[in-house]
C-alpha cells in the first residue's frame, strides 16, 4: 500500500473516529479506505461496465 495525505474538516474525523468506537472498523484509515473503494465502484467501475 501507498501512503497518502489527506486534510479531512473535523467533523469528519470526528465521524471516522465514532465508526472506530463503535468498532465498526478497526481504524481510521480502513473506514476510508472501505470508502474510496464503494466510491470507485459505484462512480468508475460500474460506470464502465454500462458502456
Amino acid at each position: 500500500m501507498k501512503l497518502v495525505t489527506v486534510l479531512l474538516p473535523e467533523a469528519y474525523l470526528e465521524g471516522l473516529d465514532e465508526l472506530v468506537r463503535m468498532n465498526m472498523y478497526p481504524s481510521r484509515s480502513s473506514v476510508i479506505r472501505s470508502s474510496v473503494r464503494d466510491l470507485l465502484k459505484k462512480e468508475l467501475w460500474e460506470n464502465k461496465r454500462s458502456k
